[in-house]
């Protein structure tokens, strides 16, 4: 369905700039066959374009690979290697939208771009618009939620060890989330 000013309550145009204090970006993916490994990026950027006709809206994100963070110093720095990330000649992951839409239930839908590795594929976001609202200071803000689903390996992400048990240690699918707010600049 195509998405209206009518399914964002207080729409306003302009540029959207991130509040980095209120905002997370963060992943998991399933550790053992019996728990999630979770983690986030510490330094991102995200700035959204919103001109009149909503639908026409523009996302552009780009993520500081070397700022993963799983709370374990050592499970970090092998991400950032090339049986992971390839951080030293792929610093940064970055989306860029390619179409808005609403959702029947009220939820939105961005699809986009996602390049990782050097690996460009489509991805689908599906979340949910929190507002806007004018904060004790003046500044209009905005705040979105949304999710999407990857699988590691299209991005070259590969490496696995086999466990004792039986299985492998990490999961294809990897679980991207999006906590972010928003300033009207």
């Amino acid at each position: 369905m195509t998405i209206t000013a009518a399914h964002v309550a207080g729409y306003r145009t302009g540029t959207w700039k991130l509040d980095p204090a209120h905002s997370e970006i963060a992943f998991s993916v399933r550790h053992l066959a019996i728990s999630k490994v979770k983690g986030v990026f510490e330094q991102f950027d995200v700035t959204v374009v919103a001109p009149e006709d909503p639908a026409d809206a523009t996302v552009e994100a780009t993520i500081e690979i070397a700022s993963v963070n799983t709370k374990q110093a050592q499970r970090d720095q092998h991400l950032r290697t090339s049986d992971f990330f390839a951080a030293d000649e792929h610093p940064q992951m970055r989306f860029r939208s390619t179409a808005l839409h609403a959702e029947e239930d009220g939820d939105f839908v961005l699809d986009g771009e996602l390049t990782l590795r050097g690996v460009t594929r489509p991805v689908s976001l599906k979340g949910e618009f929190g507002g806007i609202v004018t904060d004790g200071y003046g500044q209009t803000k905005a705040g979105v939620e949304a999710k999407t689903k990857i699988d590691r390996h299209d991005f070259g992400v590969s490496w696995n060890a086999a466990i004792e048990a039986g299985g492998m240690t990490l999961g294809d699918e990897v679980t991207i989330t999006f906590d972010l707010q928003f300033v009207l600049s």
